[in-house]
């Protein structure tokens, strides 16, 4: 609940029915009768929610609110108007209003209105806890204190000292290679090369030629000897990346440098000795891969003695903020823009969506939103359309941007989705809970009309009686 609510009403009754039933829902509330005594009590006590008239005699609620938005940032206005008007709701908005209402006011629904103004301002108070701390961060450090993401920062630090071999997991974009470096960094070999090849990006001859290097004249280009990634790599680290892509004629290969800890380049008759430590990483399931053939299992063995699995984005709670945060402070600064801060509209949007892309999507987002930013604040108008677009399952009416707002029917699968969720699943229990038989759900669930025949199994709905 927020702290303390101020209600602005010239009318004296109205403002101490309004104060009386919020304080009977547990709402701290106090009355006041004008923008100056507003103000006045403001300098003394902070509140957390300005709910004021549009009308205040000889002042106006829109007044209040740029004023409220100009000098007490923190405040979040809400306000109450005798006009069902389009137009006082656009600039009560403008002016900084989070949300408005029509009177009569009905104080259930003016309660709902303060608590989503609560988690509005229980976000920004966390996204400005969450700027302090990111900027902290190292620009190459694994961002996040997720449960999920901490797991894999322990067995990085578990295993960092170890010669074992690492096979990294993990979904496209959630950062393998970033725990590869982690590993090196944190590890005794620190101060030894770290050299990375992506395997999938070459041919088999090619490949070889970069890990085990070559002779002079073992093929038409090979003018001078040149020694290979292993070579290079010296006591330090070699990263495999996407090895579930490695031809099968260079897995064999591999596979003896791994048992022999030698490797013999192309065209060579003698073998160099390989100290470098082996960290693998790829996005495919081996072990899958290993069944289908597809990979050999005495090299999965081999590569997989330490496997550590980099959790997407999805599995992350919490952290899409934190690490949308850490880009913007990282981003900004290189591209020399002012932009500090994201609102909490556009947060709404970075928890909603789904991130199939992962971390690597939320980067190029933020990064694409920080070059299209004209303010020191990124807004929903900076966000990629797709985020936009994307329908969260749970139902969200309040907005300041006509981009979010939404259909009647669109309005109405979110919420039947919304009560799914909370029978979990039980298409009876929802049913009751919506007033509807199983057939409209269905149908609301499908996105189609209520009306059509059942779905297959689900009786016809009984005609309604005879008037």
């Amino acid at each position: 609940m927020p702290r303390s609510i101020m209600i602005v009403e010239d009318d004296v009754d109205t403002a101490e029915l309004l104060r009386d039933a919020l304080q009977k829902r547990g709402f701290e509330a106090r009355a006041v009768h004008s923008a100056a005594d507003c103000f006045a009590q403001l300098a003394k006590r902070p509140a957390d929610v300005v709910i004021t008239d549009v009308d205040l005699g000889t002042s106006s609620g829109i007044d209040l609110c740029a004023a409220l938005h100009r000098d007490y940032p923190d405040v979040i206005p809400i306000v109450v108007t005798g006009a069902s008007s389009v137009d006082t709701a656009i600039a009560a908005i403008r002016a900084g209003a989070y949300d408005y209402i029509t009177k009569p006011v009905r104080i259930d629904v003016l309660a709902v209105a303060v608590g989503r103004a609560d988690q509005h301002l229980t976000l920004k108070r966390e996204l400005a806890r969450l700027r302090i701390e990111a900027s902290a961060v190292p620009p190459d450090a694994i961002a996040g204190s997720s449960p999920a993401i901490k797991a894999t920062l322990d067995m990085i630090e578990r295993v960092a000292d170890s010669d074992a071999t690492v096979l990294i997991t993990g979904e496209s974009g959630t950062g393998k290679e970033l725990v590869a470096r982690a590993l090196h960094g944190r590890s005794n070999r620190r101060d030894q090369p770290f050299v990375a090849i992506n395997c999938a990006a070459m041919p088999a001859p090619l490949l070889e030629s970069e890990l085990f290097g070559h002779v002079r004249g073992a093929f038409t280009d090979a003018k001078t000897s040149r020694p290979g990634l292993f070579v290079q790599a010296g006591a330090g680290t070699i990263f495999l990346d996407e090895i579930g892509e490695m031809p099968m004629e260079m897995q064999v290969k591999l596979l003896r440098v791994l048992q022999e800890r030698k490797a013999r380049p192309v065209g060579g008759d003698t073998e160099v000795a390989v100290r470098a430590r082996v960290i693998t990483a790829t996005n495919r399931n081996l072990e899958a891969e290993v069944e289908e053939k597809r990979f050999r299992e005495d090299l999965y063995y081999r590569v997989a003695v330490v496997p550590i699995a980099v959790p997407p984005l999805r599995e992350r709670e919490g952290d899409v903020l934190f690490l949308a945060q850490f880009f913007l402070s990282r981003i900004a600064k290189q591209s020399g823009k002012r932009v500090e801060r994201i609102s909490p509209h556009a947060a709404k949007k970075l928890i909603e969506y789904d991130w199939p892309g992962n971390v690597r999507e939320l980067e190029n987002c933020i990064e694409r939103a920080v070059a299209l930013c004209r303010l020191d604040e990124l807004t929903v108008d900076d966000l990629p359309p797709k985020l936009l677009q994307h329908s969260a399952d749970n139902l969200v009416i309040s907005t300041d941007s006509p981009l979010e707002l939404i259909t009647v029917e669109e309005m109405t699968r979110r919420y039947v989705r919304q009560v799914m969720t909370f029978t979990k699943g039980n298409k009876t229990h929802a049913a009751k809970l919506l007033g509807i038989d199983r057939r409209s759900l269905y149908r609301r669930l499908e996105g189609a009309p209520a009306e059509g025949p059942p779905p297959e199994g689900e009786p016809a709905a009984e005609p309604p009686p005879e008037q």
